[in-house]
């Protein structure tokens, strides 16, 4: 196992040393959500193959970036999370993200989308100014994925799966980012059929205004 390197003084080639390889900051962001396991990185991340996820998580352990730890029984599977340096990627992580989302448009062939994915781009967009004052929760629907994410006076807790009762259930019938832009409006977004909502209908208006791409 061989390391790219640039032969440059520099901290952002050190950077790319560390994660520039192909799918090495993917793992990273699905590991921002949380620890997992091999399986889990595995099906979050359907098109890698197994022997490179094996190679990325070995060249991200020996960069001190990821680390393995056993779970306590019953359990007693291993788990992948960041390390205090791995995590300090966070800013990094969002910044590209964000940067990455203005220029999504329409999935492309083959392409999905993952819970992770999800989670990790509502923590992107998520405006906390916008959001002082507010509190509530929202359920998120988009295909068969379903995140929460809950408000609270300019915080902001995101999930997997539903929440028992819900301010209000957001679904998605196709890419909401024309939303998240301002490229539309809420109202637009519900009539043109883009966006179905129940609960309380008043809470699309924040959602559009707390999370902005």
């Amino acid at each position: 196992m061989t390391t790219r390197v640039y032969g440059q003084f520099c901290g952002f080639a050190r950077a790319l040393e560390a994660v520039g390889e192909r799918w090495a900051l993917l793992i990273v962001r699905d590991l921002l959500v949380g620890p997992k396991r091999f399986t889990d990185l595995r099906r979050g991340l359907p098109g890698i193959p197994t022997n490179i996820l094996t190679s990325r998580l070995k060249e991200l352990e020996k960069a001190g970036i990821v680390e393995r730890r056993l779970l306590p029984r019953p359990e007693g599977s291993v788990v992948y999370e960041l390390t205090p340096l791995g995590l300090e990627l966070q800013d990094s992580v969002v910044a590209l993200s964000r940067w990455g989302a203005k220029s999504l448009g329409v999935p492309r062939p083959g392409e999905i989308a993952t819970v992770d994915s999800m989670i990790m781009a509502l923590r992107t967009t998520f405006r906390a100014e916008a959001a002082r004052g507010v509190r509530a929760s929202y359920e998120f629907h988009f295909g068969d994925i379903v995140v929460n994410a809950r408000v609270d006076d300019g915080r902001l807790d995101v999930g997997g799966g539903p929440l028992p009762k819900p301010d209000a259930v957001i679904e998605a019938t196709g890419p909401i980012n024309p939303l998240m832009s301002g490229a539309i409006t809420p109202r637009d977004a519900v009539t043109s059929g883009l966006i179905r909502v129940t609960g309380d209908k008043r809470l699309l208006p924040r959602f559009a205004e707390m999370f902005r791409i």
